[in-house]
């Protein structure tokens, strides 16, 4: 295969990528672009990072530096469908908590909590939040 040929069918792949849920999509990470320094980026792109797949938060330009790990008020990692992240602090309305969403807090092996309002940005020991007890994984 020549590398136009492959290039072209790289171009095939990430534009049907577009179309996978994020479930779907977390199974074939490479599937997607890699995360580039001065790259425009819109509202719900996905992108690969090292071995992880993010969602792009806040439209921009990135640049060196920017990388999805990085910057969580442009970058949210994609997880798994029911998986329980661990808090972060939110660094606006793009990525603050809404109503029913679930963290641990303040580590992964913490107690999960409940938020009870949108936009919340609290620290789940602060406000916003009720501590929740899981039964068969719910």
């Amino acid at each position: 295969m020549t590398r136009s040929k492959a290039l072209a069918l790289r171009a095939r792949i990430e534009k049907a990528a577009v179309s996978l849920s994020d479930e779907e999509a977390l199974g074939g990470v490479e599937l997607f672009p890699a995360w580039a320094a001065d790259t425009s980026y819109t509202l719900n792109v996905r992108v690969r990072c090292g071995r992880k797949l993010y969602k792009c938060v806040q439209a921009h330009t990135s640049q060196a530096g920017w990388e999805p790990p990085k910057v969580p008020a442009l970058w949210t990692e994609v997880a798994k469908p029911g998986e329980i992240p661990v808090w972060r602090q939110p660094t606006g309305a793009q990525d603050a908590y809404h109503v029913g969403e679930r963290v641990h807090y303040p580590d992964a092996a913490g107690p999960v909590y409940e938020s009870l309002i949108d936009g919340n940005t609290w620290a789940p020991d602060v406000y916003g939040w009720k501590e929740v007890v899981l039964d068969d994984g719910n």
